[in-house]
């Protein structure tokens, strides 16, 4: 019987410090990045800030001088304004982190051209120190769309691909120099895309060495130029793109970048299509694309009888079809947001990224999301 007891003894104690380690992992706080876009009203009464670990504002840009400047002139008073009520929210959470993200789809065609010199790039570099400094930023978040890749119709070249990372490490190096004067650690961060040929024009094993976060954009996988219905941020694979959340997560990290600077980008809005055939209630066929939606609007349609709520297991997607107008839309709503939060505490990533906060008036998504990545808050 002793013996017995002993053998038992040293089971629980061999088992005791995995145990712990896992409770610890999924005790531990993720990050949680929110995008907030400058040219809407900014109130920051109307800004969770308890529910954010990260905060970027969007946009600056590259301008034709090869500066990081304002989106236009008549965004500079308002961005100094929006400065001031965004540092406000740190009275509510000292630990915010206030970046600013330079780029975006419509505000990358000066990168290309900045970085194509080390002078161009020294250049590019003190202007964005000085604006991180003016608007008392943590750090500086660049969203270019996409180096090597046209984006938005944007000036590239396959040089991008050597000068992405040298941008980078300039920057790096600046921050640092910056943060040992301050005694802090000023961030680097990317907005990354979701998709392979991203990663194919880029060298993201040597970019990640100079940045803190990933940010990827995980999202718009079925969008405008689609005359097929599909999930645009489905966590899983499924349908004939095959493109998905995981996808781009394991791509991302057979490119070299380690898991745990990773942050799963998240749509907080989704798309609508019409004249949709109603075989499948609607997924995967064919229909003509309608538009964008924040989720508020899809909330209150989803509450009326007209749509019904359809989940997708495969993908671990939620979607809406109306039979009586032929309408289908893809979304993201709690349920699936559960579901992404479980996948980043078991893939160990660092947390969430979301595009954009207004998106969702109701607050329910950054909710949901919150509470299952921040529980010690």
């Amino acid at each position: 019987m002793k013996y017995l007891s002993f053998l038992v003894l040293l089971v629980l104690f061999s088992c005791s410090p995995n145990t712990s380690e896992h409770n610890a992992s999924i005790q531990k706080n993720k990050v949680i990045v929110g995008y907030v876009a400058g040219w809407k009203t900014i109130n920051p009464k109307k800004i969770p800030a308890e529910k954010l670990t990260h905060l970027n504002y969007a946009f600056a840009h590259v301008d034709s001088m090869g500066l990081v400047a304002p989106m236009s002139p008549e965004h500079a008073t308002r961005d100094s304004l929006n400065s001031l009520a965004l540092q406000s929210l740190k009275q509510r959470n000292p630990n915010l982190k206030i970046l600013v993200s330079i780029g975006g789809w419509t505000h990358s065609k000066g990168f290309s051209e900045a970085v194509s010199s080390p002078q161009g790039i020294q250049k590019l570099t003190q202007s964005g120190i000085e604006y991180l400094i003016k608007h008392r930023l943590d750090g500086l978040d660049f969203d270019w769309e996409y180096p090597g890749l046209p984006g938005d119709n944007n000036p590239y070249k396959k040089e991008d691909k050597e000068n992405f990372v040298a941008m980078l490490k300039s920057f790096r190096e600046a921050l640092d120099s910056l943060g040992a004067i301050h005694q802090t650690h000023y961030l680097s961060t990317i907005a990354s895309g979701g998709f392979r040929s991203y990663l194919e024009a880029n060298d993201l094993t040597k970019a990640q060495e100079y940045l803190d976060l990933v940010n990827i954009m995980a999202y718009d996988f079925y969008t405008a130029g689609d005359q097929v219905t599909g999930h645009h941020a489905n966590l899983f694979p499924n349908g004939a793109k095959g493109r998905s959340a995981q996808t781009t997560v394991d791509e991302h990290v057979e490119f070299g970048v380690p898991v745990e600077k990773i942050v799963l980008g998240i749509p907080f809005y989704g798309r609508m299509w019409k004249q949709v055939s109603p075989e499948d209630h609607g997924l995967f066929q064919s229909g003509k694309f309608e538009m964008g939606l924040p989720y508020h609007q899809i909330y209150a349609l989803a509450t009326t009888s007209k749509f019904q709520r359809f989940w997708d297991e495969k993908a671990a997607a939620p979607y809406l079809f109306s039979s009586s107008d032929s309408t289908w839309i893809t979304y993201e709503d709690t349920v699936s947001i559960q579901a992404k939060a479980q996948f980043i505490r078991e893939k160990n990533l660092a947390g969430a990224m979301f595009w954009e906060l207004s998106e969702d008036n109701t607050g329910t998504l950054l909710e949901k999301l919150s509470k299952a990545l921040l529980p010690l808050q």
